[in-house]
């Protein structure tokens, strides 16, 4: 039995995606032989990432200023938006050093089996993008699933009086496959092999 303390930690703990008792009471224990410089800093960032971080006004990246850093690089080709359905996805593609656009984070995809439709999504502000700047590009780079198809059908049909070439991601990335997983040279590939869903 431990300590009411540690108890409430290791249960913090818990509420981390992937964590479970015994890697909970791992890292609780481990807190322990933690300088207190260290647990200080911890302390802080814990309380940062909830009052600092929000979502770029553009792209709905994580950032800590109004845009994140992505849109707010001026070398970045703002022409093409590369489509993602979250932000571990950015990161995955901005590892591959192959891809220098921006960026446009869904939050989810379209799902009826889950009852999430078009409108339960980060779709409006991409259209608005598409309407409002001078949009070359439209890369689809979500998951080749159900959920990921739908998807990328209901927006090259909603695009599909646009005068811009819409395109996804191709060899490499297996149906069903989550995008964090996959390694850096399969998504490079995928991305510079692309196929276009229009003739524009």
């Amino acid at each position: 039995m431990y300590p009411q303390t540690i108890k409430n930690l290791i249960e913090c703990f818990k509420k981390l995606s992937g964590i479970g008792e015994k890697t909970a009471e791992r890292l609780s224990l481990s807190v322990l032989n933690l300088d207190d410089e260290v647990v200080k800093v911890f302390e802080q960032s814990l309380k940062d990432i909830k009052t600092k971080i929000h979502h770029c006004k553009i792209c709905n990246n994580l950032s800590e200023d109004e845009l994140c850093t992505i849109c707010s690089d001026s070398l970045r080709d703002k022409k093409t938006i590369c489509v993602v359905e979250n932000i571990k996805n950015i990161i995955a593609i901005e590892k591959t050093n192959c891809y220098h656009g921006v960026y446009h984070v869904l939050n989810g995809l379209i799902s009826p089996l889950e009852g999430r439709t078009a409108d339960d999504i980060n779709l409006g502000s991409l259209f608005n993008r598409v309407e409002n700047d001078d949009i070359n590009e439209i890369i689809l780079a979500i998951t080749s699933s159900v959920e990921g198809e739908t998807t990328a059908l209901y927006i090259s049909k909603k695009l599909d009086n646009k005068n811009i070439k819409i395109s996804k991601i191709a060899h490499g990335v297996p149906i069903g496959a989550d995008m964090e997983y996959i390694d850096g040279l399969t998504l490079e590939m995928a991305l510079e092999n692309r196929n276009y869903l229009n003739d524009k």
